[in-house]
């Protein structure tokens, strides 16, 4: 667990490097306050008792995110390689079969970096924010909490169909968001049958969707637009910004969150990490 002390000098480093370079870190905070006792995740370079350089990771199944920064006043001194190399060096120690760096996509020194050592673009990713704007409503369509077993299952394969990811990776991330989280996640549903599901993390007077996926077949009906306008309606009446993440090869669902009053404001790169 990282002590308030810590939290406190990585969120000052954070608001330096973002002041002086002009665009967001994603260093999913949700997840730096709830460590799992035990295990090294974060990493961290101090100069004369104050925090510069800092590496956090995030573990989804078996894959892993790596995201980090240097104090402006302290670049170029290899303080980031060092940070890698030690989170490199503890990865090797767990079962991790993907690694993915993540970069903004204006970060000229980032770009830099990363051509320097051995890994290649992945994909995108934006940032959007909803924008005060009528959103569509139908009846027939709700959200409400999973809770059963069943519902947890329900999720599971819709992670599984919907991302195409593997359901021993989605058990395991599913597992470490009930323990470490304080998101919620909610089942769609259409006429009492379960159509799709998605997360709501809120936090600082933000609340960022997550994970939102319908099943393959039910697609193109409108569900996906009709449960989306619930959770916006929902959160934006709570008094929270509305935020959430898509891939920019996703047309569909860009396509669908622009047509619900979200505008990207921020984009992050993605790099795989080949280790030797």
């Amino acid at each position: 667990m990282l002590s308030g002390k810590e939290l406190h000098a990585i969120k000052t480093l954070k608001e330096i490097c973002e002041k002086e370079d002009g665009f967001d870190l994603k260093l999913n905070f949700d997840m730096l306050e709830n460590r799992t006792e035990g295990l090294k995740e974060d990493f961290f370079h101090y100069e004369e008792e104050r925090l510069v350089g800092f590496l956090g990771s995030y573990r989804f199944g078996s894959k892993v995110e790596l995201c980090g920064m240097v104090h402006p006043n302290y670049r170029r001194k290899g303080i980031f390689t060092k940070l890698l190399q030690s989170a490199l060096e503890e990865m090797n120690k767990q079962t991790v079969e993907t690694i993915l760096l993540n970069a903004p996509t204006g970060s000229t020194s980032a770009k830099g970096f990363l051509k320097s050592i051995p890994c290649e673009f992945s994909f995108a990713e934006y940032q959007m924010k909803w924008l005060e704007t009528s959103l569509t409503e139908n009846p027939t369509v709700i959200i409400r909490p999973a809770r059963s077993k069943e519902d947890i299952e329900a999720v599971i394969q819709l992670e599984v169909l919907g991302f195409g990811l593997p359901e021993e990776d989605v058990r395991m991330m599913n597992q470490m968001i009930k323990e470490t989280h304080n998101d919620r996640t909610f089942l769609i549903e259409v006429d009492g049958d379960i159509a799709g599901k998605i997360r709501v993390s809120e936090s600082d007077g933000e609340a960022w969707i997550y994970g939102f996926a319908v099943y393959p077949e039910l697609r193109g009906r409108g569900i996906g637009r009709n449960a989306l306008s619930n959770v916006v309606k929902m959160e934006h009446e709570k008094g929270f910004s509305v935020f959430l993440e898509v891939e920019a090869k996703n047309k569909r669902a860009l396509q669908l969150y622009e047509s619900c009053g979200f505008q990207s404001y921020h984009s992050q790169d993605y790099y795989t990490y080949h280790r030797e």
